[in-house]
């Protein structure tokens, strides 16, 4: 039989061996810097706070259109033309703020019968918006159907640039406290505590759309008396995710 010889560095090795089974010991994981990662992204909160702030309004954006019918589209299209002009200068002499033409239209009408489709005159329209201060429009509105418009198409009402941006900021701050109460809620009802936040996303604080106000009328002739416009308020909402390490 062959007799196996071992070296000093195989016999110091199984000696160590040897006396690490003795004593009961075992080896230890070593943990890498990925698994690491994996369990620090696993103990996170997502929390989404909301913020919400009021600005009052104090402009209004105002659309006027006026409509003419008739037999013949020249026509037509030269008393829509006469009227809205006379509307334009009136607008401009209030120094109303960017006045501008939305809607120029000019289109047959039908008779629809015995399966025959017959044109028996024409439509034509033309419409203008402008904004000024809230407490002047019911005036100019007025004056503006006596120049010739015949249509209040729209009102909506506006708040300033400067305010609505403070109203903005404000919103905001009202998220992130929103969202860091809701994580302190949670986390101390669990017996944790927060680390520190590892991402932040701003899911919502554009400027709001302006207030509509319901369409006063079909015909804005019809108003005898001064018309009154009120404002409104508009609402800044905000949204603010945070990402918690605890």
């Amino acid at each position: 039989m062959k007799i196996k010889s071992f070296t000093p560095r195989r016999l110091a090795a199984a000696a160590v061996m040897s006396a690490t089974l003795a004593s009961g010991l075992s080896f230890a994981p070593v943990f890498t810097p990925v698994a690491m990662a994996q369990e620090s992204a696993m103990r996170t909160l997502t929390v989404t706070g909301q913020g919400e702030e009021s600005v009052q309004t104090t402009k209004t954006q105002v659309e006027l259109g006026v409509d003419v019918q008739g037999t013949d589209a020249a026509a037509v299209q030269q008393e829509v033309a006469r009227r809205t002009a006379a509307v334009v200068e009136l607008l401009r002499s209030r120094q109303v703020e960017q006045l501008e033409t939305t809607g120029i239209q000019l289109s047959p009408r039908y008779n629809y019968e015995n399966g025959r489709q017959d044109v028996i005159g024409y439509t034509g329209s033309n419409t203008v918006s402008f904004r000024m201060p809230t407490e002047n429009v019911g005036s100019v509105i007025d004056d503006a159907v006596n120049a010739g418009a015949n249509q209040i198409r729209g009102v909506s009402f506006i708040a300033d640039d400067e305010a609505l941006e403070a109203a903005r900021q404000q919103a905001l701050r009202e998220a992130v406290e929103d969202a860091q109460a809701q994580a302190g809620t949670v986390l101390s009802s669990l017996n944790l505590r927060s680390q520190e936040i590892v991402s932040i996303q701003i899911n919502g604080a554009a400027p709001p759309m302006p207030v509509p106000m319901p369409r006063l009328a079909e015909n804005a002739a019809q108003f005898d008396a001064s018309t009154p416009v009120i404002g409104g308020e508009q609402t800044v909402e905000a949204r603010v995710t945070l990402q918690i390490r605890y």
